[in-house]
């Protein structure tokens, strides 16, 4: 009731200011929202021209919300020229195309885009604000000066096109394999972010007009799974409880994540890869205080190792305890969140640190996961 008073209230004084605006001779009622709303509104910005600007016009309840809005529909323009480019590029980003990877893929897309999204989203400034008092509606021009904006985003796209070509280039010199597969990883991935940049650029431009590239993703892409197929093998070497089932949860992950897994640990596949992953895998029944529930615990030790070397080059160690009627349920339960740690997490981890995206600790610095006697596991 209160509310609809002041409106009423609101309608009363607009009315007697506007005849008080007649009488004196002001011109129109348009600083209250009357027919001399700006043409911008209605998506008309004579005040900046196309071949200038980029313009988008946001609403809301205040102005705040009203100018966020605008932002977001020049955002609009940019995110939907990036989403249509990301076709190219999903190749590259994740090769499986389980569900589980198209997710992720997604993900990395959606990354990418904002961050190019965001810069250019730098240059945009609200051009002018207007209140409707007849609706109680604030709008918002957001505006971008095409020049300005192409200046910004063209230095970015030359500054990825120089760390782009410095990687390609370690890539096809070095000899070392795994400095050659993180050298393809980052000119991948600056390729991609580049070409993010070029799609805005694009869209920034008049012509419609990017500058090309010298290399291709999909290019990088199939010169990077070419070589880990036949250069850079995993080995796997998974000991202790229930070591084959974790050792194929491992594998499925490490697939997906685009690496080669040798067939099985011992074979002659195994004998030609440039890198072991070797695991003890252990289960162990504790002693808790609870008359309905079984407890077992399990951890695992993981080691990298660069088998030209011996040299270990990253550790993971992982465990935890599962809880079930039985001890069997509880063993079952428990082997089952370690396929999905391993298949998931643990390959992740491990893929990212070949791929020189992520550093694990080395060997000496890690806690043991494992206990060194089975009745360490008792409490």
């Amino acid at each position: 009731m209160r509310r609809s008073r002041g409106r009423a209230f609101d309608k009363s004084l607009r009315g007697v200011l506007c005849l008080f605006c007649c009488v004196i001779g002001v011109g129109g009622c348009a600083w209250w929202g009357g027919a001399d709303k700006p043409e911008w509104v209605d998506g008309r910005a004579s005040h900046y021209p196309p071949s200038q600007y980029l313009t988008g016009v946001g609403q809301g309840e205040n102005r705040g919300t009203a100018e966020n809005q605008a932002y977001a529909a020049v955002a609009r323009i940019f995110k939907a020229e990036v989403a249509a480019q990301a076709k190219d590029w999903e190749a590259y980003l994740v090769t499986e195309h389980q569900e589980v990877a198209r997710t992720e893929r997604r993900l990395t897309i959606d990354h990418v885009t904002k961050v190019s999204t965001d810069k250019v989203l730098e240059n945009v400034s609200i051009g002018d604000a207007w209140y409707d008092t007849r609706t109680g509606v604030h709008h918002a021009l957001a505006v971008v000066n095409r020049s300005q904006a192409e200046t910004s985003v063209m230095d970015k796209v030359l500054r990825l096109d120089r760390e782009v070509e410095t990687d390609v280039v370690e890539a096809r010199q070095t000899t070392d394999s795994l400095a050659k597969v993180r050298a393809f990883r980052r000119a991948g991935r600056n390729l991609v972010l580049r070409e993010a940049y070029n799609t805005d650029l694009r869209v920034i431009r008049s012509s419609g007009q990017g500058i090309p590239s010298a290399y291709r993703v999909g290019q990088l892409s199939d010169e990077l799974a070419q070589f880990l197929s036949s250069n850079l093998g995993v080995a796997l070497q998974i000991s202790g409880d229930h070591a084959e089932p974790i050792q194929r949860a491992l594998a499925q992950g490490l697939v997906r994540e685009g690496l080669h897994v040798a067939a099985e640990s011992g074979g002659a596949d195994a004998e030609s890869s440039e890198v072991l992953v070797r695991a003890m895998v252990r289960l162990l029944p504790i002693e808790v205080q609870d008359p309905n529930f079984k407890y077992v615990r399990w951890c695992s030790d993981l080691e990298i190792v660069e088998l030209a070397t011996q040299r270990v080059v990253g550790a993971v160690a992982r465990g935890g305890k599962e809880g079930h009627l039985t001890e069997r349920e509880a063993t079952a339960k428990v082997l089952r969140v370690i396929q999905q740690e391993f298949s998931s997490d643990v390959a992740q981890a491990i893929a990212a640190h070949i791929f020189g995206e992520a550093t694990l600790p080395a060997a000496v610095a890690m806690p043991a996961g494992c206990p060194r006697e089975a009745s360490a596991g008792k409490r």
